[in-house]
């Protein structure tokens, strides 16, 4: 029998199953003698010991579409990168480093702004200046007064979809909004450090309807630990590529060429400048690493 892993705990994978049932499963140790561990979205076979309650071992893991570390799931058909507006403030750094590694990954991103409720349409409409013209739809949200809801389920619609976002963004609220039987723990923001606390505790997938299933994740602080070669990077800046036919070098990563059609379209407004110098510092970033 066919399914897929909805969730992993303490060496137990639940999947669910063609039969529409869900299975506790052990993994076969096979799986760990080939160094090979299974991840949450994983279709899977399974050989069923028992129905009540439904358990079974897994027997193995079907091809994987895509795999991501951080958070570790596979399958994944998009993200949606939730930041909130306000309450935190956004980090944009931490945003582009979100969709690097997405980029990397081959993941397509979408970018829920949460929390519009506490913000002006100005604020909002600047922010979707930045992204969209990048190639990134911008979905304005609000968890607390719903707006924002009715874009978002049609965007989740018969694909496998992981929330990813720092803490205290509202990824737990947006989930229980989709589905209220999933019970996510939400948190305050801490008045001190004005971060979200840690509130998701495992991955798991949540079956909102046949064939659409959500992810919502522990939350993030850092990431880019393993990124992109320095001069690979660009490729993950999509905006960049329609200004690149101006450099006078083929090869060139935009940063300190004297004829560079990136640099002009940062200064003539058609490239965000955020954006840009957030690619500035990655690249500054990657390029030490390789040093050392």
């Amino acid at each position: 029998m066919t399914g897929k892993i909805i969730r992993g705990i303490a060496g137990f994978y639940y999947v669910h199953a063609e039969d529409g049932r869900i299975y506790e499963c052990r993994a076969k140790g096979i799986f760990r003698n080939r160094k090979i561990k299974p991840l949450v979205g994983d279709h899977v076979e399974i050989s069923v010991l028992g129905t009540d309650p439904p358990e079974g071992n897994v027997d193995e893991i079907l091809a994987r579409k895509n795999a991501l570390i951080r958070p570790a799931v596979a399958n994944v058909d998009q993200a949606l990168v939730v930041f909130a507006a306000k309450d935190p403030e956004p980090n944009l750094n931490l945003l582009d480093r979100f969709l690097v590694m997405l980029c990397r990954m081959k993941v397509s991103a979408s970018i829920v702004l949460n929390k519009t409720d506490l913000t002006d349409e100005e604020t909002v409409r600047r922010f979707c200046a930045i992204y969209e013209p990048a190639g990134y739809p911008v979905l304005p949200l609000s968890t607390c007064t719903g707006q924002g809801m009715d874009r978002i389920r049609d965007s989740l619609r018969g694909r496998t979809t992981v929330l990813a976002g720092p803490s205290g963004v509202g990824k737990s609220s947006l989930t229980n909004l989709l589905m209220p039987e999933a019970n996510m723990e939400t948190g305050s923001v801490s008045e001190k450090i004005r971060r979200g606390r840690h509130t998701t505790r495992h991955s798991e997938l949540f079956c909102l309807k046949s064939g659409t299933y959500l992810m919502d994740t522990p939350g993030f602080s850092s990431l880019f630990e393993d990124g992109p070669a320095p001069e690979e990077l660009k490729e993950c800046f999509p905006e960049f590529e329609a200004f690149s036919d101006v450099c006078r070098f083929p090869g060139c990563v935009h940063m300190g060429e004297k004829v560079c059609g990136v640099k002009a379209a940062v200064e003539a407004g058609k490239i965000s400048r955020s954006r840009y110098e957030n690619y500035r510092l990655l690249y500054t970033e990657q390029k030490e690493k390789r040093r050392y």
